[in-house]
């Protein structure tokens, strides 16, 4: 039906324009022709002939449009505009015009490398009908045709030469390129294809990494901001309390100066006052004696020269003074006690960076499968404690064999971790972290060189980080339940005393090249002494 339907619009085609007929008129000799095509032909030529079948007409014949051919051609006229629209409406169509239309362009479906020639539907018809024009190498419609036609042998380029990396025409093989590795175009294609796909999935692989980084830096940034405000109101609160102390001891100070100035002023007037008593006696005194200097009562001078010949008794103010500065005690009092609020609030610092560290807290458990055979783990593998028999089970590469040590299952590669341990009723422990390739078997030094960064209590009362060699550590109190922090990106491993919300020890600059994995060692049983277990605990922040 469909080949019925093509021949039928190869027969309502003009000969002449090769398009849909317009107006189409009839000569005598029986041939179809577009009413202005034949006008314009017979315009041409000296004489008046069929352009088809060359029949000379005496003269020209008068033409009436073909109403029946007109008829049958309306359909197609339709059809042609609609697929004109649809181009016109979709610009991602083929833009390559087809090469036969002659006025009215229509758009290319199929160029021939045979024919070097691009064709619309309609005059593709003969690409599928004619036996020898249907072996022609047909292929989306191109515009530079040049292009896939070989330069030297003037042949399409249907092959692919994988020695040379470069398209050739069959003729190329059997020549320079006779002993080379070639494929079809298509296959080479196809291969090329699936490798940009995979291409396409690293890209795509690489965009969804990206994306998830800035993600990862957004929310870095909010936490940080989050976490810089805290620290902020933190602060304002520590500089406030010594703002406060500091204000207060200059207030006690100031009031204590203008009590002792009030004193002196007071202890001032009543010298004053006293001195001024003296001084009016001794005028008086000055008195009496210039009088008697003068008198001529001999008897009377003698009798009273025993009470006048010394004197008034007066107080001896030499070193009387007023004093009314602060003594050097009193503020050194003063000062002592502004140093010992700094002091307390100074400790609230761990206080404070613990706080922050907190919301680091993961969930850790304990790893059966790297368990020492003389460890027993609880159900829940939150518990650990060293028995005094081995226990009878597999041997395992990942399993510890020399030191009754065990890891958490959790490893981590990135980002920061922190979790707590109960040490509480224990002689002997070690905690930290560890690399993950960590010797199992053979013996070792549990230093961060060999992968380990532990803090360690033994004897009951040596608590020690283990440092190569180790550092004595000076607590003021045995921690009870121990926390463990790890920034990987920064190479810190800090160990904090929870209860006392203080900093035992930090391991810094150290540089994670693989996962780490939290490690634990409840230490040897030593006759029932240590048999208190470590214990994984829940973060409570403070």
């Amino acid at each position: 039906m469909a080949s019925s339907r093509s021949l039928l619009c190869d027969q309502l085609h003009c000969s002449i324009c090769l398009d849909v007929f317009t107006d189409p008129v009839t000569t005598p000799c029986g041939h179809n022709f577009c009413m202005i095509c034949l006008k314009e032909y017979w315009d041409s030529s000296s004489h008046c002939q069929c352009p088809m079948c060359k029949t000379n007409f005496a003269k020209r014949p008068e033409l009436c449009v073909n109403k029946f051919i007109s008829a049958l051609d309306d359909p197609f006229k339709k059809a042609d505009q609609v697929k004109s629209s649809s181009t016109a409406e979709n610009p991602t169509q083929s833009l390559v015009l087809c090469d036969v239309c002659c006025e009215k362009k229509r758009a290319a479906v199929k160029s021939c490398l045979i024919c070097m020639t691009s064709y619309c539907e309609i005059h593709l018809g003969r690409h599928e009908r004619i036996s020898s024009l249907k072996k022609h190498k047909l292929m989306a419609p191109v515009a530079n045709l040049d292009d896939y036609i070989c330069l030297q042998h003037e042949r399409p380029l249907e092959l692919f030469c994988r020695d040379d990396q470069m398209c050739v025409c069959k003729f190329c093989t059997q020549t320079e390129h006779k002993t080379h590795n070639t494929v079809r175009i298509e296959d080479e294609s196809e291969e090329k294809k699936t490798e940009l796909g995979k291409v396409q999935t690293e890209v795509q692989q690489k965009t969804q990494e990206r994306v998830k980084k800035i993600e990862e830096i957004k929310d870095s940034v909010n936490l940080n901001k989050k976490n810089t405000e805290n620290e902020k109101a933190d602060i304002v609160e520590i500089f406030s309390a010594l703002t406060r102390c500091i204000e207060r001891s200059q207030a006690e100070l100031c009031k204590v100066m203008e009590e002792k100035q009030n004193t002196a002023k007071m202890q001032a007037e009543d010298f004053v006052k006293e001195l001024e008593q003296e001084i009016n006696e001794l005028k008086r005194r000055n008195t009496e004696l210039e009088q008697l200097s003068h008198t001529e009562d001999h008897l009377h001078l003698l009798q009273i020269f025993p009470s006048m010949c010394s004197p008034p008794h007066t107080q001896d103010w030499t070193d009387v003074t007023i004093n009314p500065h602060l003594s050097v005690a009193t503020l050194r009092r003063a000062l002592s006690q502004l140093q010992e609020t700094l002091s307390e609030e100074m400790e609230k610092v761990p206080e404070i960076k613990l706080k922050r560290i907190q919301q680091y807290a993961v969930d850790v458990t304990l790893d059966p499968d790297t368990a020492h055979r003389y460890l027993i783990l609880s159900t829940d593998g939150k518990q650990v404690t060293c028995g005094d028999k081995r226990l009878n089970i597999l041997d395992n590469p990942r399993r510890f064999h020399n030191y009754v040590c065990v890891l958490g299952k959790e490893g981590f590669s990135s980002g920061r971790f922190y979790y707590e341990v109960q040490v509480r009723g224990k002689t002997e422990w070690h905690v930290g972290v560890a690399r993950e390739s960590i010797n199992r078997k053979g013996k070792f030094t549990a230093r961060p060189k060999d992968g380990y960064w532990c803090v360690c209590l033994r004897n009951e009362t040596e608590y020690k980080a283990l440092e190569y060699p180790p550092v004595s550590l000076s607590l003021k109190q045995a921690p009870q339940k121990v926390g463990v922090f790890v920034d990987y990106e920064k190479g810190l491993i800090s160990f904090f005393d929870v209860d006392a919300k203080s900093h035992i020890y930090s391991f810094t600059g150290q540089n994670f090249t693989e996962k780490i994995c939290p490690l634990f060692s409840p230490c040897t049983y030593d006759g029932g002494k240590n048999s208190a277990p470590l214990i994984i605990c829940p973060v409570n922040q403070i």
